[in-house]
Formats: C-alpha cells, structure tokens, sequence
C-alpha cells in the first residue's frame, strides 16, 4: 500500500473510531497546492469534508486558530467538527463545489469582484487567534519568496545561469519591492485569497477556505491576489475601476496612486514567488498541471514592470529571456509526450 492509501486508511479509521462520525467510503474531492488532500463522505444524510494535512508538513491547530478568528469577525469559514491535530486530520462542514472561479464571466465579474473585495476588511481585523498574535509578513519570509523563482524556476526548471549583471538587476528588484512591501499598513492577510478559494454558499453568500497561512502583512496583497489571480486574467481597465472602488470605499485616507503602486508592485512579489512555486510543484510534488499557469504569472511581470520605470529592466529580462524559454520547454515537452503517444501506435 503506498504512503498516500496508507494516510488515507488512516483517516477513516481515526472518523469511524475517534469521531461522532461513521464513513463507510471517502471519495477525493481534490488535493491543492499544498501536502492536503480533501475527501467527502456521506453521514446521516449529510456531506462531510474530511482533511488530511500531514502534521510534518501542515499546521492544523493553526487552521482551526485562524477559523475560530475569522468567524468572530464575521467571515463564513468552515466549521470544524472533529479534528486530531496530532494525526493531522480534521472534518469539516461541507461547503460544496461551487468555487467563485466558476461563476465569472465577463459580466458576472463587476458584481462579484466588488463582493469579494469587501471581505477584505474583516480579514485584515484578524492579527491574532485566541492563542497568539499572527506571524509578520517579515523580511526572512519574503527573501526567501524571492529565492523561489531564482532556485526552482530560474536554475531547476530552466537550467538558466545568471550573469553577474543580471544578479546585481535582480538584487535591485528585489530591494525596490521590499521598500513597496515593508512601507505599507500592516493588517491581517489570508495569503492566498484568489477565486479558488472562494466559495458560492447558499443566499449568495460567499465562504472562504485555505486560510492556514494566514499572516499579518502588507494592505494590498490581498487585493492583489484576488483581482490579478494567477488563474485568470482580466482587461486592466477594469482592474483599476475594481481597485478604486476598492479604495474610495474603504482606505479613502490613501491616496489612489499611492494604493495603486502598493498594488502593482505587492502583485509583482506575488507573481515572482508564484511562478516559482508552480515549478517547484512540478519538479518536487509531481503536480505538473501548474506549469501551465506559468506563462500568465510572468505575463503580469512584463505588463506591470513596464509601468514603472524602476522595473523596467527585469521587466524586459522576464519578457527576453525567461518567459521565451519557459514557453519554449513548454513546447518541447508537449513535443515529447505526441511523438510517444505515436510510438505506441
């Protein structure tokens, strides 16, 4: 039995013996970019989520920490029925399967946006659970965000070796988003508060999951994560409205150009570490659906590092150098994978 059946038995073990629960089959729901897989069962005519979040990896207690706070500043979160932070596995109310992913359209999105959005401020109320303060957005964690991209995209995936010019632009880059980074007002941030991880409930409401590495840092990067999502991409134009909106309503004291570069150069923190992450998925977890994700997360960091004279040079280095090449091993392995389809006929 490999590991991952192992886990799995395990689990429903630990529901049908240490919970108020009988499963008599779990069937997988989906597994994220994380080590968690979700699974639903069926009890006394309900849904049931069940979590395995292996301990070595995930921090469950911190889960259900984050939960407890953002419910009692008025977020819908899931509810945690049972949980064993030991073992790693919890149960949880069952939110469904409609993400706010797959409402959006075209027209869907001038309502749903500015809904989502105003969720923000509850979020940013959380700095602390019942136990500790959150941790800071700090300087380690971000450079070692940075050091995502250059380690698994640049030198993993691509093999790309760096000039030392080329080190001294990135070193520059990354000084000029920390500035942005570290001046802003510090709130509490969900960290991955995109369109997945949204949920359509019932009366319209909207739920929020993956919560877990929730954090106190920069006023924006939640926003950001939201409106420029590495999932899907929309016309700027309609961006810049959502985020005034966004602005006028509920920061008015910022002015909006200096809300806007918060916002485009938080996104471009977001977005290096992103692509970053997405190779690592590959090459590390075997979750290769990510890789296509890529070449829309570097998109942004043209599109955006134009408009700021400052990143002007890593702008055209991502848009000369790196994102050619990613597309380019992109095709060689699509490549790869017909001409050994057609071997086997």
């Amino acid at each position: 039995m490999s590991p991952l059946a192992q886990r799995q038995a395990q689990l429903m073990d630990w529901i049908n013996h240490s919970t108020p629960f009988l499963c008599q089959q779990l069937h997988m729901v989906y597994g994220d970019a994380s080590f968690r897989r979700y699974f639903r069962f069926t009890f006394d005519e309900r849904t049931i989520i069940a979590v395995d979040a292996p301990p070595t990896f995930e921090d469950s207690e911190k889960f259900a920490l984050v939960a407890e706070s953002f419910a009692a500043n008025g977020l819908r979160v899931p509810d945690i029925l049972a949980a064993d932070h030991t073992l790693g596995f919890y149960c949880l109310n069952d939110f469904g399967d409609e993400q706010l992913a797959h409402q959006l359209n075209d027209h869907s999105c001038h309502q749903l946006y500015p809904k989502a959005l105003a969720l923000l401020p509850k979020v940013q109320q959380c700095t602390a659970t019942s136990q500790a303060t959150l941790p800071a957005y700090d300087h380690k964690l971000f450079t070692r965000e940075f050091e995502i991209f250059t380690q698994w995209l640049l030198d993993v995936h691509l093999g790309y070796r760096l000039t030392p010019e080329q080190h001294a632009m990135l070193n520059d880059t990354f000084n000029v988003l920390a500035d942005n980074f570290f001046e802003q007002p510090k709130v509490g941030v969900h960290r991955d508060f995109h369109s997945r991880n949204l949920m359509m409930l019932q009366n319209d409401e909207i739920g929020v999951i993956d919560f877990q590495d929730a954090v106190i840092g920069p006023i924006t990067y939640d926003a950001v994560s939201l409106l420029r999502d590495c999932y899907r991409c929309w016309p700027d134009e309609w961006v810049s409205n959502w985020l005034a909106a966004f602005q006028q309503q509920f920061y008015p004291q910022y002015p909006l150009a200096k809300f806007t570069r918060w916002f485009d150069l938080t996104g471009m923190q977001r977005h290096i570490k992103a692509s970053g992450i997405f190779a690592r998925l590959h090459h590390r977890d075997g979750k290769s659906d990510y890789l296509d994700d890529i070449p829309r997360t570097l998109g942004y960091l043209v599109d955006i590092g134009k408009q700021y004279s400052e990143l002007e040079a890593f702008a055209r280095f991502v848009e000369q150098e790196i994102l050619p090449s990613v597309l380019a091993l992109a095709d060689s392995a699509k490549g790869k994978v017909v001409s050994l389809a057609g071997s086997k006929r």
